[in-house]
């Protein structure tokens, strides 16, 4: 307190709804599938956010919707009973992406999930 100006800090990206984008982009996973369809609806300038919102609800909407598929295969149909392995394989898979995602959002990254990440790339354009 020498009466010396401290510098301004660097200005972080903001979203239209009034976010810094690594948050809104972190937010957008952590919902999963309902995050991002939010911040799809709500952001729309903003092109790292719906990139990651758009990531998101490709990414968790087609796996989980894919993981209840295997499931009611797998308890009701007996002899296809293995699928349930499947199935908490593809669970294990579902909480790095989340993770991944939230991380790498955070970081400022447009960090893109193996085929969901072109998928929600080319849905945007």
């Amino acid at each position: 307190m020498n009466g010396e100006a401290k510098p301004a800090e660097a200005q972080k990206p903001k979203t239209s709804i009034g976010l810094e984008e690594n948050v809104a982009g972190l937010l957008c996973y952590l919902g999963f599938f309902i995050t991002g369809i939010v911040f799809l609806l709500i952001e729309k300038e903003n092109k790292f956010v719906r990139f990651h919102a758009m990531q998101s609800t490709v990414t968790f909407l087609s796996l989980i919707v894919l993981v209840w598929i295997l499931s009611i295969l797998g308890v009701f149909i007996w002899i296809l009973w293995p699928l349930i392995f499947l199935v908490n394989i593809l669970i294990i898979i579902i909480i790095i992406l989340w993770l991944v995602g939230m991380i790498k959002a955070y970081q400022g990254e447009m960090y893109k999930f193996p085929i969901f990440g072109d998928i929600a790339e080319s849905m945007l354009k």
